[in-house]
């Protein structure tokens, strides 16, 4: 059965201002891999499917970064002339692939363009096992992350840990689960219990289907949704397709797949992917990603960009601790008596925030906004 691939690129990238900006966000910066976190995941998908059947959906004033970073055919960059959340998203692209590959009702892979993958051949693996089951059966399939920790940041997969099965096949080395419930990000305590209880995983925003399938999910749960995206799907790869995405698309419903199906439906199913998985959604993401000194402060960055590969970068720590600190510019930054500090030093803009306060970088934004200051954003 054909295989498609659908990278959701369209994020802003809020949280790692002042390096992301609106015309530069996170998924085309190079964080914590060989390449952009665009490159990585594209040249990732290539053990499963073909440059030909790989789509990048992202905002329309991206696409000439889609072209300059990635080699896929030009009609398979997908436009959104306005963000509306994953469902619509991925709704666009399942339109599009549905007429492109018409009655073959292909596997569709579905994965985020910014997150941080380090087994590729893990990742393979779990990804082929919930490939076969969707060949197999009319089902809706996630990947779900063994949690390492009490994340508060992510939502949380329960599955039934007695239903484990196997698609015809394939090895039982990754069990396919029966969903149970889908819970979004969790204060510590329930956090911790969902630990302790042991059949719960982290949602990690990866989906696998038939491109029949999710479309029919869409005509059931999300209506609205889909009678939309059924006057795109009629004008897909003809003359008034970019005309009609441009009047129909932000009128959509702006609502997640997780929301929207994924904790309606009774089909869904889960499986497990010990790969390193990190979506690298916050600065402090990166004292999990690059190595930390004695004290616990993690660098990262260079003149120019992305990881320092062994250069060195001119920061010094003298009495500090657990510090993440990001630096692409070629002078000297250091510290004193400090802890928990995130330090971001780019071209124009120095960023000093406390850890626990990271999650405020949005309100900073609009605080840019109001007074006039959007060339910083």
């Amino acid at each position: 059965m054909t295989r498609v691939a659908i990278i959701m690129a369209g994020g802003r990238g809020e949280r790692f201002w002042p390096l992301s900006r609106e015309h530069l966000p996170k998924q085309f910066l190079r964080l914590a891999g060989s390449g952009t976190m665009l490159q990585d995941t594209v040249a990732r998908v290539q053990s499963l499917v073909s440059p030909a059947n790989t789509y990048v959906i992202t905002g329309a004033r991206f696409a000439g970064l889609v072209r300059q970073q990635v080699e896929i055919p030009a009609a398979n960059i997908l436009l959104e002339p306005q963000g509306r959340d994953t469902a619509p998203c991925v709704g666009l692209a399942t339109a599009v692939i549905r007429h492109r590959f018409g009655d073959d009702d292909p596997v569709v892979v579905v994965i985020p363009a910014d997150h941080l993958i380090p087994d590729t051949a893990a990742f393979i693996a779990a990804v082929d096992t919930a490939v076969a089951w969707a060949e197999q059966h009319d089902a809706l399939l996630t990947i779900g992350i063994p949690p390492t920790r009490p994340e508060t940041g992510y939502g949380y997969i329960k599955y039934s840990p007695g239903s484990a099965l196997s698609p015809a096949g394939v090895g039982s080395d990754h069990p396919v689960y029966q969903v149970e419930k889908f819970t979004e990000k969790p204060d510590y305590d329930t956090a911790l219990q969902f630990i302790r209880a042991g059949h719960y995983l982290w949602n990690s925003g990866m989906f696998i289907w038939r491109a029949s399938v999710i479309w029919e999910a869409m005509a059931r749960y999300l209506p609205d949704v889909y009678q939309g995206l059924q006057e795109i799907a009629a004008a897909v790869d003809t003359p008034s397709f970019a005309g009609v995405v441009e009047g129909v698309f932000p009128t959509l419903e702006k609502t997640s797949i997780d929301f929207g199906i994924m904790e309606k439906a009774d089909n869904v199913y889960v499986v497990p992917g010990k790969f390193g998985w990190d979506d690298v959604g916050v600065w402090s993401a990166l004292s999990r990603v690059y190595q930390a000194d004695a004290d616990n402060n993690v660098v990262a960055g260079r003149p120019g960009s992305g990881p320092p590969e062994g250069e060195s970068v001119p920061v010094i720590f003298l009495d500090s601790s657990e510090c993440v600190v990001y630096c692409n510019r070629e002078r000297l930054l250091a510290t004193i008596g400090v802890s928990d500090l995130i330090i971001v030093d780019t071209e124009d803009v120095l960023l000093v925030c406390h850890k626990n306060q990271e999650q405020q970088l949005k309100q900073l934004l609009a605080q840019l906004q109001t007074r006039g200051l959007e060339r910083y954003m």
